[in-house]
């Protein structure tokens, strides 16, 4: 049934960036800088904005899917290819812990790469929370947001600790601004992939500040489905180059979205 509800709305997903973020007294990102962590182990921390009917502008999408306060059913995350599912079902990864975290945070995921030393540690936010789903992403991505975890006697970095940091969902940043600072803080260079509709012309201003390496981010449209995501890390964590990077994400969205390898890499694009 997923399956199928994933492929009927594409052609909704594709126009659904719309409309005005209703407010939802969204928290602030209570700023951490927490550094101790095994440096040998290498992270990538994933936040994840669910899909929310009632409080994103969008156009709607069905209620099962469309439910913010949803994950396990989320479009974003519970879906056959949503963050959650996917991954889980991938064998590049193994799913080692899930757990809830606050009322914001309603699911973390902690992944460990079957061949590499790389963990993947993926966040579903509430949808009404998007505002602070995209703070924190560029908290982390700066350098100014730092944490740690303990995952099987191992301490890993997240947020601003991860080598590499991506947003996916809604592109908020067409419904509201920010008015934070988000100017690098240790001098540090992390990677970001941005796979939400437009992602390049909204989020540059504020990630340029960052000093973050944008691997893949969108220049119109788009789902911001998992295998893109997925196929993108594969090569990353195999050394790629920023175009192959881009090539693989590019040859994912064509292959589970039908268009074409041109119409696709005109979408994902790399660097500023």
């Amino acid at each position: 049934m997923k399956n199928i509800l994933t492929c009927l709305i594409f052609i909704v997903l594709a126009t659904s960036c719309q409309g005005q973020t209703k407010s939802t007294g969204t928290p602030k990102t209570q700023v951490k800088n927490v550094s101790n962590y095994d440096t040998s182990t290498k992270t990538i921390h994933v936040f994840v904005a669910l899909c929310d009917n009632k409080y994103q502008g969008i156009v709607p999408v069905p209620k099962l899917i469309g439910n913010g306060q949803d994950p396990n059913n989320n479009l974003y995350w519970g879906c056959s290819y949503g963050v959650k599912s996917y991954f889980k079902k991938s064998k590049e990864w193994k799913l080692l812990r899930s757990e809830k975290l606050d009322k914001v945070r309603m699911e973390r995921l902690i992944f460990k790469h079957t061949t590499q030393n790389y963990y993947l540690v993926a966040d579903a936010y509430d949808g009404q929370y998007i505002k602070k789903t995209t703070t924190d992403f560029l908290y982390s991505a700066a350098g100014q947001l730092k944490d740690t975890i303990n995952i099987n006697k191992t301490t890993i970095g997240i947020n601003g600790n991860a080598k590499l940091v991506a947003y996916i969902g809604h592109d908020g940043l067409m419904d509201f601004q920010l008015n934070e600072n988000f100017t690098n803080a240790d001098g540090q260079q992390r990677d970001a992939i941005i796979l939400a509709c437009i992602s390049k012309k909204y989020f540059a201003p504020h990630l340029t500040q960052t000093k973050a390496n944008p691997l893949v981010w969108t220049t119109g449209l788009m789902a911001p489905e998992a295998y893109t995501l997925h196929d993108a890390l594969s090569r990353y964590i195999a050394g790629g180059t920023a175009e192959e990077i881009r090539t693989k994400s590019a040859m994912a969205y064509t292959k589970f979205q039908k268009c074409s390898l041109k119409a696709s890499r005109n979408l994902l694009v790399t660097g500023y």
